[in-house]
Parts: C-alpha cells; structure tokens; sequence
C-alpha cells in the first residue's frame, strides 16, 4: 500500500506516465500516438481511457465541431468578447466566457444525457407505453422543461440538429452504435408535439446529447466535452476582439442605460 506520507503518494493518476525522455498517456508513448490518433480520439483517450474506432470518433467529432460557437448573443462568448477589451490575455478571456457555463447556460447537454438514460431504462421492459409516466416523473423532479428540445433563437428547426441524427442514423445501421438513445430522443420529441399541438424540435443540446449518450459518456462529461467544444468559439471571439481593438467595452453601447428601479432622489 503507498504511504500517504510520502511525496510519490501524494498525487495518484492512471492518466499519464512520465520521467525524463519518456512520456505515456495511460500507458501508450506519446510518440506512438501522435501521428496516429485524430484529437477527438485523444480526448476520449484521456477522459474515458479506452479507444474510439474510426466511425465512433467521427461522432465525437461531428458532435465537438457542431457546437463551437453560437455567437455574442450566448453569454460565454460575450463575456470573452468583454474581458478581451480589459487587457487581459485571450487564456484569460477564454476562462471568463467558460466560467458562464451552468446549469442554464452550457447545461442542458450533461441534463439531456441523464434524461435520455432515465426514458431508455424506463421504456426497455414496457416500451414506449412508458414514456408519459416517465417524463411526468422527470418534470416533477427537474421542473416542466425538458433539456435538448426547443429553441429560444432557431425556430421551427436548430439546423444542428437534424444533420447530427443523420449521422447517429449512418452510424447505427454501420453497427458502430446502437441507436437506443435517438430512439428516445425522437419518442420524446414526437410526445411533445403530441403534448402541445406543434413540434418542439430537438435541439443543438439535445443532438449532441445522443451523440455523448450512444458512445456511453456519462452525464457530467457530457457538459465537459461541451465546453471544450466552446472553447474553440471563445478563443476565435477573444482573438477577432482583441484584434478589433476596442476597451472596457460593456454589455451595451455606452449610449444606451440601463432601467433604475430604486428610490428616486428628492433634493432639499
């Protein structure tokens, strides 16, 4: 047993191996796989410490590059935009913009996979007779929404969405998937076109969702993958900021004020 109390112990990790002249991630040299694995390979190399075959990478793939950037009006992307005017470095105005991913903003991927997961188990005995019950008990736990359907911008269809399943779709008839979760995933979404009347497309969240989902990424990476896609669309914004010039720049042109809703001076 490694004693806690001494140094070597202090740090234990399955992830990377290293002395002078020798680097292996999670036992392969570096050198045998630089040149022979694609970078979404890598990442779920590190993450999840088995491999990705080519066609499951492709996923991972499709799925990082679908959601780099959604533009200013995503609040990540605004904050890098406005640290990246405060003379702060574009690591910096990279970290402010992923520091806004929560719960309601970067969430609703890691949400959709937990989801997904709840309505398979939930319909693999009984079938789709389930689902109602299922998202009953779902929106009585989490609240009325449903993380990866509907869009506040894109209306009536997220254009991610429907090319993202067609690949799912691709995958799954090449065997390289199982097709489970976009099976749920669609039952919900036809459900809640049933519900209210007119569709409630899935969206950009809720496709990447089957993507993490079909290649068995558990909720909480989910998110994480998410934001190292955004990231990508972080660094392009701090970078085009940064070369745009521009400082101090707020969330609104100065010209424009904001609403006072306190007391109102009286004078003497």
């Amino acid at each position: 047993m490694t004693d806690q109390g001494d140094v070597p112990g202090w740090w234990q990790t399955a992830i990377i191996d290293m002395e002078p002249g020798r680097i292996a991630m999670r036992g392969e040299p570096i050198e045998d796989l630089i040149g022979n694995r694609s970078f979404a390979q890598m990442i779920w190399w590190m993450v999840m410490g088995d491999t990705l075959t080519a066609p499951r990478a492709a996923l991972l793939e499709a799925a990082l590059v679908a959601a780099v950037d959604h533009g200013p009006q995503a609040p990540s992307i605004a904050a890098a935009r406005m640290a990246a005017t405060c003379g702060v470095g574009l690591q910096s105005a990279m970290a402010t913009g992923l520091n806004m991913l929560g719960d309601v903003h970067g969430g609703a991927g890691e949400q959709a996979v937990a989801l997904y997961h709840t309505v398979a188990e939930a319909t693999a005995q009984t079938g789709l007779d389930a689902l109602p019950q299922t998202l009953d008990a779902w929106r009585a736990a989490h609240g009325r929404y449903l993380p990866g359907f509907g869009h506040r911008f894109h209306k009536p269809v997220d254009p991610r969405a429907p090319r993202l399943l067609a690949l799912v779709d691709d995958a799954t008839a090449a065997g390289a998937v199982s097709g489970t979760y976009a099976h749920a995933a669609r039952a919900i979404e036809a459900l809640l076109l049933a519900e209210r009347g007119k569709p409630v497309p899935m969206n950009i969240d809720g496709a990447t969702a089957v993507i993490y989902a079909e290649l068995g990424c558990p909720p909480p990476v989910a998110r994480g993958l998410f934001c190292l896609s955004r990231s990508v669309g972080l660094l392009a914004h701090a970078w085009e900021q940064t070369q745009q010039g521009g400082r101090n720049k707020g969330p609104t042109p100065p010209a424009y004020r904001w609403t006072y809703t306190g007391p109102t001076s009286t004078g003497d």
